[in-house]
């Protein structure tokens, strides 16, 4: 495990407009996140246009005879939570040829550093079948340091096998506040039988996927692999197979359209990363988004 601020290698690569933009994206963010849930209200005031529609008091309105709209005490901070997926099928090959684990710990320290830029708290939830990692959200460089290296620790090859339905339980049960949940899990996830789970949960929260792509095994040139799940070397045979690739590939497009189903239905924006060099991009065209389907 390296020693070095996880928070300082992801200044190092990300600049300032970039920066400014996906603070942007989670600024205003209050209203719609806390409505109605943890704000003190403040007063009735005519609506105005700009004013969010969704504050309207129709019942005041319709005795006024003009639109009124309610006013809350904004809430000054969002609260995160990193919910992520550390089974061992994280430790696989992405399709730039890096492991899975280290694009998946790129967005975790991106969404870090994006919530210490603007003062956020952030907790951890990370889990697979035989560990769950909780900490609680806190504001702070020591904190989302720790709570990044602790990520960093449980993203191995020897890890247990994935079990996303857990993380997604225990986000539920364990925070009441309305929150920003942001799941980094991989490109077969979540499944159907997680529906129930994401539908409960966005209720209470607004959540966010970004699922880090596969490197398909048998793709031309691809380099000898091993199978996460029972660490055996694929047979080279069998890796350069175009008939087998053919199918693979078809296998891999429809999981993905079953991913992207279930998520569609629950109305949860998400992603799809295949290396480092696209995180930032694609964390700010997610946030981006989202914000736009929150309107």
């Amino acid at each position: 495990m390296s020693t070095a601020s996880r928070l300082a290698m992801v200044r190092a690569r990300i600049d300032l407009p970039t920066v400014r933009r996906a603070t942007g994206l989670l600024d205003g963010r209050h209203r719609s996140v806390f409505s109605g849930h943890g704000q003190d209200f403040d007063d009735q005031v005519e609506y105005r246009p700009g004013d969010d529609v969704t504050d309207i008091d129709w019942k005041s309105s319709a005795r006024a005879g003009i639109p009124i709209i309610r006013r809350f005490v904004r809430e000054s901070n969002l609260a995160m939570v990193l919910a992520v997926d550390t089974g061992r099928n994280m430790a696989a090959a992405a399709p730039s040829g890096e492991p899975k684990a280290a694009v998946a710990l790129l967005v975790a320290d991106v969404v870090a550093y994006l919530a210490r830029t603007r003062g956020d708290s952030v907790a951890l939830v990370a889990g697979d079948a035989g560990r769950l990692t909780q900490v609680p959200g806190r504001h702070g460089t020591a904190h989302l340091e720790m709570l990044l290296r602790l990520l960093e620790r449980d993203l191995t090859l020897t890890a247990p096998a994935s079990d996303l339905g857990r993380v997604l339980d225990r986000v539920l049960t364990w925070f009441t506040r309305r929150s920003l949940v942001v799941v980094i899990t991989d490109e077969a996830r979540p499944e159907p039988a997680h529906e129930e789970a994401l539908r409960r949960l966005r209720t209470r929260h607004e959540v966010i996927v970004v699922a880090v792509a596969d490197l398909p095994a048998t793709a031309p040139g691809a380099r000898a692999v091993l199978d996460v799940d029972g660490g055996e070397p694929l047979p080279a045979f069998l890796r350069v197979d175009p008939r087998l690739h053919e199918e693979a590939v078809a296998t891999a497009a429809r999981r993905r359209s079953a991913v992207a189903a279930v998520l569609r239905r629950r109305g949860i924006e998400h992603v799809s990363v295949n290396g480092t060099d696209e995180v930032v991009d694609r964390l700010v065209e997610l946030l981006g988004r989202q914000r736009r389907a929150r309107r």
